[in-house]
């Protein structure tokens, strides 16, 4: 008798013991997936996209700057995280130099602190920039993110040093002393005399009397954006691929047709 309440016993033990792992096991489970929901990636996405979004427009870029380039300057900024986290400049390369392409924006304060003419290398055009190249030599341009550095009196004045940050595509911008200066050719009546701004063996050049203001508030790690709608820079920078191979990596995880752009 006492065998059989004791096995009894042992049985009923091991079932509560089974109920409990599996209660356990299941809130665990659930446990995880609110983890996995809090954190799942398209959703911030979307959000950090309507943060952009909402941003672009507090600073009044609408009529100025096309959204496309502040997106991958918006991109680059959170991935590369510079060390002067307020102030971005942004050159959109797919304008004529006759227009104002150069963009120094206060993130913090959202303001548009400078928006002005700036001149590309020699051989990557006339009038637009259409080739770019890292090549020492080359008098181009070269694309993508660069933080700034110290400055310097040189040859051309006052001066910034850029530190090109893709392989490949920008990093012997110093090398190449591709820096920030001024320069007479970047001017309105230069455009006036003759079509288009003068150019440069490859550095973005300013306007006399704005490169040095333009140069002390950019200076000491903020990041510029060089842009245009350049296919071989597009397949090789591999800060705008990171991005977007985990946007359409989770966006294949779920139902696309509720994420908008």
């Amino acid at each position: 008798m006492r065998n059989s309440i004791f096995i009894v016993m042992i049985a009923v033990l091991a079932g509560v013991v089974t109920i409990i792992s599996q209660s356990g096991a299941t809130y665990s489970q659930t446990d995880h997936k609110d983890s996995l929901a809090d954190n799942f990636t398209p959703h911030k996405i979307v959000e950090k996209r309507s943060l952009v979004e909402k941003l672009y427009k507090e600073i009044g870029l609408e009529d100025k700057l096309q959204y496309d380039a502040f997106e991958k300057a918006m991109v680059g900024y959170e991935q590369l995280n510079p060390k002067n986290k307020n102030i971005i400049s942004i050159i959109d390369f797919t304008l004529p130099s006759t227009e104002k392409r150069l963009y120094v924006i206060d993130i913090k304060n959202k303001k548009l602190l400078y928006h002005t003419i700036v001149s590309h290398g020699r051989n990557s055009g006339e009038k637009y920039a259409t080739s770019f190249s890292n090549r020492h030599g080359s008098h181009q341009s070269s694309l993508g993110f660069y933080i700034t550095e110290n400055t310097y009196q040189g040859g051309n004045g006052y001066s910034l040093v850029l530190n090109g940050l893709e392989k490949g595509i920008n990093d012997q911008a110093k090398p190449r002393a591709v820096v920030i200066h001024g320069a007479d050719y970047c001017s309105e009546a230069v455009i006036k005399s003759t079509g288009r701004l003068g150019r440069s063996y490859g550095c973005p050049a300013l306007p006399r009397e704005l490169a040095k203001p333009i140069i002390n508030t950019i200076k000491n790690g903020t990041m510029l954006f060089i842009y245009a709608q350049d296919q071989d820079y597009m397949a090789q920078s591999k800060i705008l691929k990171q991005s977007q191979s985990l946007l359409a990596q989770h966006i294949d995880d779920a139902d696309s047709s509720s994420f908008t752009y």
